[in-house]
């Protein structure tokens, strides 16, 4: 690389989120074992994050109530999908907040993984005031500037308009919990310094600095102080847009302020590496951090 292209490297780096420049530069493998776009589609999966690996994990129903919601928010009615075990009365609460590319089938299939655990999940589609049917787009360009157009305030205020029909539903606002993956795994971090009904938070590879941008007032790293909730952070070590130096800087800011945390970094895992459909899926971290989630999560009183 030239002192020139380096030099634009490291203008871009600062323009770009971590979830951009983590699901940009993992490198490509074989499109051997993914299905076609057609088939995609079908199946209910993004088109913006690349091939589909056709070995997806796919939960199935049995022993759930899953369905769609209408949650009203400022600005209208949100969509979301939720899953919840049959017959279970006051369920503990998980919101689910997803990768920039919508409410597509991976996200769902997380959820109804969580109704399996006994939690009333719900994914919030927080992104549907943009008008735009996230899934459908093609290419990261496209979406980018959509997702980054999304206020924390307003985010912050959906994840509480969640909650809040979750617990009209049912559902136990006593034993509240959020995961998140991408740029939801951010969310997660930004939920737990500003929720104070939040018992607890699992974030996968959530970026910890962000680049400027006026609708963003704190990255989860200025955040650090404020944390109101324990919140389990997993990440990638091979992670090309959350260094591993980053992880440290949150773990020490979060120390130094007296706050309740804890990481996991797993060696050769990529940004991504829980999304079992994409091709940065790594199977043995990926379980290993579900299992720490659900003993995240019980050691809180959230699952269990």
């Amino acid at each position: 690389m030239t002192m020139d292209s380096r030099a634009q490297q490291s203008m871009d780096d600062e323009t770009l989120t971590s979830d951009e420049m983590g699901l940009t530069r993992i490198s490509p493998l074989s499109r051997r074992g993914f299905m076609t776009a057609s088939a995609a589609v079908a199946a209910g999966y993004t088109l913006a994050a690349g091939p589909v690996r056709a070995d997806v994990i796919v939960t199935d129903e049995t022993g759930l109530e899953t369905g769609n919601a209408t949650i009203k928010v400022m600005g209208g009615d949100m969509p979301g999908y939720f899953a919840r075990p049959k017959g279970v009365p006051n369920p503990p609460i998980v919101l689910v907040a997803m990768e920039v590319f919508g409410l597509h089938e991976y996200i769902k299939d997380v959820t109804r993984r969580l109704g399996k655990l006994g939690a009333f999940a719900v994914a919030p589609d927080y992104y549907f005031r943009a008008g735009t049917d996230l899934t459908r787009i093609k290419d990261i360009p496209q979406l980018m500037p959509i997702v980054n157009a999304k206020a924390d305030s307003e985010l912050l205020s959906d994840l509480d308009a969640t909650a809040a029909w979750a617990v009209s539903q049912g559902g136990d606002g006593n034993r509240l919990g959020i995961i998140g993956f991408c740029r939801g795994g951010r969310a997660v971090w930004e939920y737990a310094a500003h929720s104070t009904q939040l018992k607890a938070g699992v974030a996968f590879y959530g970026s910890l600095v962000d680049p400027p941008n006026p609708l963003w007032p704190k990255s989860p790293t200025q955040l650090a102080g404020e944390m109101k909730a324990p919140v389990l952070g997993l990440y990638g070590a091979e992670d090309q847009g959350i260094p591993v130096a980053q992880v440290d800087a949150m773990k020490a800011a979060l120390a130094a302020a007296g706050k309740t945390a804890e990481f996991r970094i797993f060696p050769g895992a990529p940004h991504g590496f829980h999304a079992d459909y994409r091709p940065s899926y790594r199977k043995e971290p990926a379980e290993q951090a579900w299992a720490d989630m659900q003993a995240w999560f019980k050691k809180y009183n959230v699952l269990g």
